[in-house]
């Protein structure tokens, strides 16, 4: 079985009231009024998205979940999917803050590997390790699979925080913690739960990225534009996962 998982919120820089927090956390919603046939089952769906009646995506069995937010959160739920329910491989697609000069509004990352300052794999099996890969089998097809749709990303290393950092008292001062040779891009919450269970039960997991801030540039994105920012991060995962479907035979 393939699996898209989704986690959508963003990551603010500066501090925001509880309201604006919300509405900075809605979830991804679709606002095209396009339709195409199933190809399965004939039923209506929007370009680019599972179809909702049989569950799959040109015609494959695509599971698309959302999960909740934070490493706890991620650990629990992607090992029973793994451990559980025989699910092989995770692509995780959710936004992040840009900590790069070099990164925009609306890029897309594919995360090689994800740095945590935590303690999440001492805490599951007495590990002392804080950078772990992503799965390089689903990175190679991400990848042909964004230079053949023409979809533009950055690969690089992202952080995997604890703490939602516009909460922080100094982000620069967590900055200057990274380890300089990983040249740390940007930050998210889940991506090394993922990768170190993917490691620990012998599947494989990648992660999508949208940026959505930058703390360089002093940019966020409206709720509004938010709708439509991550359309090619999604069209990326599920044209990847027909691929991954294809060459399981």
């Amino acid at each position: 079985m393939m699996t898209l998982e989704l986690q959508l919120f963003a990551v603010p820089f500066r501090k925001v009231s509880k309201t604006r927090g919300r509405k900075r956390r809605t979830h991804y919603v679709i606002s095209a009024n396009a339709t195409v046939a199933c190809p399965k089952c004939g039923e209506a769906v929007r370009p680019h998205r599972v179809c909702s009646n049989c569950g799959t995506y040109k015609g494959k069995e695509i599971t698309v979940f959302s999960h909740g937010m934070g490493m706890a959160s991620m650990g629990i739920y992607c090992y029973e999917l793994y451990k559980f329910y025989d699910v092989e491989n995770i692509i995780r697609i959710g936004s992040c803050g840009a900590y790069s000069e070099d990164l925009n509004i609306f890029d897309t990352i594919l995360v090689d590997k994800s740095y945590t300052e935590g303690n999440f794999a001492y805490e599951w099996n007495e590990k002392d390790c804080h950078l772990i890969e992503s799965s390089e089998f689903l990175n190679e097809i991400i990848e042909s699979t964004a230079k053949e749709i023409n979809i533009p990303y950055i690969k690089g290393n992202t952080l995997c925080s604890d703490c939602f950092d516009g909460y922080l008292e100094s982000i620069p001062n967590l900055i200057k913690r990274f380890p300089k040779e990983l040249n740390i891009i940007g930050a998210e919450m889940e991506a090394f739960a993922l990768f170190y269970m993917a490691h620990y039960l012998g599947r494989q997991a990648s992660c999508l990225l949208t940026v959505v801030d930058s703390h360089y540039k002093k940019q966020e994105i409206s709720s509004e534009e938010r709708e439509k920012s991550l359309n090619n991060m999604i069209t990326l995962a599920l044209e990847s996962a027909i691929k991954i479907e294809n060459a399981k035979g």
